[in-house]
């Protein structure tokens, strides 16, 4: 269970106190299930996409011939393969207060680090390689990578965290638009507690591949038989008076506004099996499934 109090750092645990062995155990697992059913070409690397046989020319490697075409033409052809592009996969991982804090033993952002570790870690077996930004008040950044090695070690640094960031989704976004040299796929995990986050993502989507996750913890959609109390908001520390029932965040209209912008966008709350849902969405993207592309 997460504990602490606001202005100290903690160390992430998950309702059954996993170590870090068994965090990247259960990383990988998730991994596997999202690649499970997808082929791994042991022929990445020199191009597994047909485009077209053509006359041989000196120097064409032998392997490369096209014999069905050359025993039908009489004269000798190679086959042209291309290499699939790989698209760069950058996480935004929002640490702010709001996500640390839980009214279950598993807290949105030990979620959404699961979720991230896993993410990335089934891109890097497409051969895609991963970066990561964090979107709280302490910023951190990683340029994507194919080394599996730079991916566990910020998984493992973000297993720690602080009970006091506000969040710099909008902010985050807004600076690292310019800095994105080619198109790339870009998956926010937040609870999009930042108004400026949502209008952040739409303009982001108008060059980029877009996904949101985003996290909803239970006590989000109200308490029963709280009745009339005072609250304090996790982040920014104001206090507001609110009924149990009372959901405080648009879902729908956040999700609405998402949409009309072309970000894919999926609600996991943290109280629900998500694996199926996980995976069933990035098939239907194709992002798991055929490789960021």
């Amino acid at each position: 269970m997460v504990r602490g109090s606001r202005g100290t750092e903690g160390q992430l645990e998950a309702a059954d106190r996993l170590d870090t062995r068994q965090f990247l155990i259960a990383t990988k697992r998730l991994a596997t299930s999202l690649s499970y059913g997808t082929d791994r070409s042991r022929f990445l690397g020199s191009g597994i996409e047909y485009v077209q046989s053509r006359p041989y020319q000196y120097g064409d490697p032998v392997r490369a011939i096209d014999w069905r075409v050359t025993a039908r033409t009489g004269r000798v052809h190679v086959k042209d393969f291309e290499s699939p592009k790989r698209t760069p996969v950058w996480f935004l991982l929002d640490t702010s207060a709001s996500m640390t804090l839980s009214s279950i033993p598993r807290s949105k952002y030990a979620l959404a680090l699961q979720l991230a570790g896993g993410i990335a870690e089934a891109c890097l077996d497409r051969v895609s390689p991963v970066g990561i930004v964090t979107v709280g008040e302490h910023a951190f950044r990683i340029e994507p990578s194919l080394s599996k090695d730079t991916m566990l070690q910020w998984l493992l640094h973000l297993r720690r965290f602080r009970y006091d960031e506000a969040t710099r989704l909008g902010q985050r976004v807004a600076e690292m638009t310019p800095r994105l040299q080619e198109r790339s796929l870009v998956i926010a995990i937040s609870d999009l507690h930042d108004p400026l986050g949502v209008a952040a993502l739409r303009l982001l989507a108008q060059e980029h591949d877009c996904v949101a996750l985003v996290l909803r913890d239970p006590a989000e959609y109200g308490l029963r038989g709280a009745g009339i109390l005072a609250a304090r908001e996790a982040e920014s520390g104001q206090s507001f008076v609110t009924t149990g029932r009372r959901q405080r965040i648009d879902d729908e209209e956040i999700l609405r506004s998402l949409r009309r912008a072309g970000v894919d966008q999926l609600m996991i709350r943290t109280d629900r099996p998500f694996l199926h849902q996980l995976r069933q969405f990035f098939q239907f993207r194709g992002v798991i499934g055929r490789g960021a592309r």
